[in-house]
């Protein structure tokens, strides 16, 4: 009934939350290796949207609303690349609290997610930028390339800490809504059409993806940039404090009021039968 309500055969927004929370769980209990090496790959794989990106961004001749909305577009393939293919993105996964929330999974399995996926999705990103550096793509438009990939970074380590967090905020919420989304499809056309305009939009706006910046940090320090260990952190920690809250507050947080409260147990409660 509730397919014929939405049309065509795509999950409702009550079943998307369904299963929100049942893939949180799957997710949570992972094996570590498991976890760790799809983290590894949904870092690269955010890093070649990046580097895309980059491409865009480096050709003079568009105008500025339209080197976003073609960077914003192409910069889509990480996205796609980790629903389609398969890995683990921390952003994706700040959704985890929406099985939390229902009393699924514990504090710790989440934090567990979070830290391990984080960490590996920085591996990964930062592996690909080294390899990035080194295949000479910067050299790219008679180096335009490598000057746009610089500018980029040293435009965000300028940013101040209230600034980067809240754009953190902004990015995660069309991020895990494309997430979201891409969840209603039964197709890979359904999860790429679903995918596109939320990320479009984020990257279009400004806003701040902190695995995309642990590809762009690394990759300008490779190639020169006056940037340190330390104005990265200063970034990255606002950031991902931002699509902490984005994802798991007004998205993962909002949809389980609406649609999942009342069919759990407290929130952070063990599991039962363990």
């Amino acid at each position: 009934m509730t397919h014929e309500i939405f049309g065509l055969d795509a999950f409702s927004p009550r079943e998307i939350a369904q299963r929100v929370s049942e893939v949180g769980v799957a997710k949570a209990r992972l094996p570590l290796l498991t976890l760790a090496l799809l983290g590894a790959l949904a870092g690269a794989f955010i890093g070649l949207g990046a580097m895309m990106y980059t491409l865009v961004a480096a050709d003079a001749s568009l105008g500025f609303a339209a080197s976003r909305l073609v960077g914003g577009l192409v910069f889509s393939l990480g996205l796609v690349l980790v629903s389609v293919a398969g890995a683990e993105l921390f952003t994706g996964n700040n959704l985890l609290a929406m099985a939390w929330a229902g009393g699924r999974i514990t504090s710790a399995e989440v934090l567990r997610n979070w830290v391990v996926v984080c960490s590996a999705n920085f591996a990964g990103a930062a592996a690909l930028a080294l390899l990035v550096a080194w295949s000479g793509h910067g050299s790219l438009n008679g180096g335009a390339v490598g000057r746009a990939a610089v500018r980029i970074a040293l435009a965000k380590a300028e940013l101040d800490p209230g600034t980067a967090f809240v754009r953190g905020v902004l990015c995660n919420v069309l991020v895990c809504m494309a997430v979201w989304m891409a969840l209603a499809g039964r197709s890979v056309t359904d999860k790429v059409l679903a995918i596109v305009f939320p990320i479009t939009a984020f990257v279009a706006a400004g806003f701040e993806h902190s695995v995309a910046n642990m590809y762009f940090f690394p990759l300008a320090m490779l190639l020169g940039a006056p940037i340190d260990a330390a104005a990265m952190a200063a970034n990255l920690l606002p950031v991902i404090a931002g699509n902490i809250a984005g994802g798991s507050v007004l998205v993962a947080g909002v949809y389980w009021v609406i649609y999942l409260r009342g069919s759990g147990q407290a929130p952070g409660a063990a599991p039962p039968g363990r």
